[in-house]
């Protein structure tokens, strides 16, 4: 039997197997939001860890009642402002639009929010080594890209969570997988607030 490839796999896991990869994946985002609020003024961390974890409690208490249209509310309003369009901005926006997904899985919309979550936070490290080692030729960045240490690092990240998501998703594995997301503080760039 041949091996399911990243995507048909990610695809396969239950609704709350795939919230659980996103929420882990939004872990490992917000600190690339945290720097963007703390440099900016701009923002609120503690906004958006205060919804990241009502979704962690409504994955680990079945019948929690969270309004999570009044959360996505909320989250609509922690936004950098649109007419930012500074790299950190976008790398904040995307902390936003992951934990944006994940709030419309369990308002039981957006079967595509688990892709989109993974492809969101690929495409932050692109961005970054784009910007911090630019390639002008587009073989040489392919290249780049592919043996760059971040952009590895973030393929193990989300196979890591993956494999972790794939199996039972009891509190000892949302622990596990919050653990793994929170990543010692450090985001998918590599950066930290410390």
């Amino acid at each position: 039997m041949a091996k399911l490839g990243f995507h048909q796999r990610l695809v396969g896991l239950s609704l709350p197997q795939q919230q659980a990869f996103m929420a882990a994946l939004t872990e490992r985002l917000l600190p690339n939001y945290a720097l963007y609020a703390e440099t900016t003024g701009h923002g609120d961390l503690s906004g958006m860890r205060a919804v990241l974890d009502l979704v962690w409690e409504q994955l680990a208490v079945k019948n929690a009642k969270i309004d999570f249209d009044k959360q996505a509310e909320k989250l609509a309003e922690l936004e950098p402002p649109v007419q930012d369009d500074s790299f950190g901005a976008r790398r904040a926006s995307d902390a936003v639009v992951a934990l944006s997904a994940i709030l419309d899985t369990l308002r039981g919309i957006s079967p595509e929010a688990v892709l989109e979550v993974s492809r969101v936070s690929k495409a932050g490290v692109r961005a970054f080594i784009e910007l911090t080692e630019g390639e002008e030729d587009a073989q040489a960045l392919s290249q780049l890209l592919k043996e760059h240490p971040l952009m590895e690092d973030e393929n193990d990240f989300q196979d890591a969570i993956l494999e972790e998501a794939e199996g039972v998703i009891d509190k000892e594995a949302l622990k596990s997988l919050r653990k793994l997301g929170r990543n010692g503080g450090v985001s998918n760039l590599g950066l930290s607030l410390d």
